[in-house]
């Protein structure tokens, strides 16, 4: 599966073309106001190496985003198996854009592809999102997706030094709410 697409919205492979505008997403701190530090270019190029190896390898994983009508490259979104040393398994969803794409309901429709890959076509029987406490425009998403949250589900993230980003919350969506509508 090399790419998902929406009504307005192309979930597809990495482009050479897509490491410009993903390195400016990644350097803009109120993008990354919810983790711990921005990223420079080179992390991003490595970042896109990593995803498109995934999405080789695995045929998912997390894809460019780009808005169908015009071809613009937005951000990322898409799954990605829960990283080790977490407390909890399984695969995640999740979604980052760039600001001037914030607010049109990108992500919701983007994160909505994905979790109907999940289910449809990878038969996974439930997805997880994870985000800061504070990240209520995620958690937002998150709500809108039909995920549920469980306060006793909330963890400090191991990958995040302490302070204020540490303290995370899980949200998760199983197939039979997807299939019942929940999407």
């Amino acid at each position: 599966m090399s790419e998902l697409r929406t009504d307005r919205l192309v979930l597809r492979d990495w482009r050479a073309s897509d490491l410009g505008p993903w390195a400016a997403m990644n350097a803009d701190p109120v993008v990354r106001e919810y983790f711990p530090e921005i990223l420079t270019r080179a992390q991003s190029e490595t970042s896109v190496i990593r995803f498109q190896a995934d999405l080789d390898r695995r045929g998912w994983g997390w894809w460019a985003v780009e808005i169908a009508a015009t071809g613009e490259f937005i951000g990322f979104a898409g799954l990605d198996p829960v990283e080790d040393g977490m407390p909890f398994t399984g695969v995640e969803t999740g979604w980052r854009l760039a600001r001037p794409a914030w607010g049109h309901g990108y992500a919701t429709e983007a994160a909505r592809a994905a979790l109907a890959h999940a289910f449809e076509d990878l038969g996974l029987p439930e997805v997880l999102a994870v985000t800061a406490v504070g990240n209520l425009r995620s958690r937002a998403v998150m709500g809108r997706l039909g995920m549920t949250y469980d306060p006793a589900d909330d963890f400090d993230d191991p990958e995040i030094p302490e302070g204020p980003l540490r303290r995370s919350v899980l949200y998760r969506l199983r197939s039979g709410d997807h299939r019942a509508g929940a999407l």
